[in-house]
């Protein structure tokens, strides 16, 4: 009598039973695991200070230390928070609509427009760092949001459009090259600028304050609830654009939709931060390899690992040298890219076995 060959083979179909059974586990725990993390971190960076750790109990009983706790411990480790959750969701959505798992948030041309902003607003105003008022720094933070704004516009301007989008990331490459000269150009003419605008280009979390916290979470509720709600868009390009359209799916007007997503999410976090590179693309990596899922619960996981990763290193930038802190961008293009060339060693040492 013959046999299943897959029968012959002990344990086969109890152990896919018992990943599909880990699979099913990992997507209902992830996202609240996700969520006890990051509470867990934004208490630990209100501990975290340039004298080491002071528990948040022991601060209350200070009336002087709880201040400093309120005023700048906490709204700095949030602010991180939400700034990488806008990274992370900014991050799903540009690997979804370019189907590239290398998509960045910063395709567009908004992180070199950003900078292009600061550098033209320093030079024009001739302020050094050590000068930097509010009225300078919500100056800066304006100038990088609308030097983002305008990145993203004139990658649409010469991409035609958002139909075409092999034409929208090539013209995203060219855009950001171009400003980027133009930026290295203006430091040129006046070299001030390069030393003022170091920490915005290195990434900065310390001037992180209430309303900059208040600002990042008005851009990202919406935006997480826009994204969502085009989700079925990313699903379907996930299949390739013949099947996406014939699916029905109103691709152009959706498209659209989720460019202004990513455009307004990286140029918010940029403008309060500063380029904090890896955290868009590492996050939706890291939750990929966890759980498989469709693009309307990746959304929500990425700006959560987003914002889980950022924090953390916010964490580790300001204890890893105290009383000095490491710039924050400078610590997460480390770890992320170690993560990434981990999660690829891995992916080829599977292929190969």
């Amino acid at each position: 009598m013959p046999t299943d060959p897959m029968s012959a083979v002990p344990g086969r179909p109890n152990q896919a039973a018992a990943e599909g059974h880990a699979q099913r586990l990992r997507r209902r725990w992830l996202g609240p695991a996700l969520v006890v993390l990051s509470a867990l971190a934004i208490a630990l960076g209100a501990s975290v200070g340039s004298t080491g750790l002071d528990a948040l109990w022991r601060a209350a009983q200070d009336p002087v230390a709880w201040q400093i706790v309120m005023d700048i411990r906490l709204p700095r480790t949030l602010g991180a928070w939400l700034t990488g959750a806008l990274l992370g969701l900014s991050g799903a959505v540009a690997q979804g609509v370019f189907r590239n798992p290398l998509a960045d948030p910063f395709l567009l041309g908004s992180a070199s427009g950003a900078v292009l902003g600061v550098a033209l607003l320093l030079a024009l105003m001739g302020a050094p760092v050590s000068s930097a008022s509010w009225l300078l720094k919500m100056g800066m933070t304006g100038a990088a949001f609308l030097g983002a704004l305008g990145g993203v516009l004139l990658t649409l301007l010469l991409a035609q459009g958002v139909q075409q989008t092999l034409r929208l990331l090539l013209a995203g490459v060219v855009v950001g090259y171009v400003l980027g000269a133009v930026k290295d150009l203006v430091t040129l003419a006046v070299p001030d600028v390069l030393s003022s605008m170091l920490g915005f280009v290195l990434g900065n979390t310390s001037l992180l304050g209430w309303n900059a916290c208040a600002l990042l979470a008005l851009v990202l509720v919406p935006l997480l609830l826009v994204a969502a709600a085009s989700a079925r868009v990313l699903d379907g390009l996930s299949l390739g654009e013949a099947t996406a359209q014939s699916l029905g799916l109103p691709l152009a007007p959706l498209r659209a939709v989720l460019v202004a997503v990513l455009a307004l999410g990286t140029g918010a976090a940029v403008a309060q931060a500063g380029l904090i590179g890896f955290v868009g693309l590492a996050a939706p990596h890291l939750v990929r390899s966890l759980v498989r899922v469709t693009h309307g619960p990746l959304l929500l996981l990425s700006a959560l690992a987003g914002g889980l990763l950022l924090s953390v290193a916010d964490i580790i930038a300001r204890v890893v040298i105290a009383p000095q802190e490491l710039p924050v961008g400078v610590l997460t293009a480390v770890l992320g890219g170690t993560y990434l060339l981990w999660l690829m060693y891995r992916r080829t040492r599977a292929g190969q076995s």
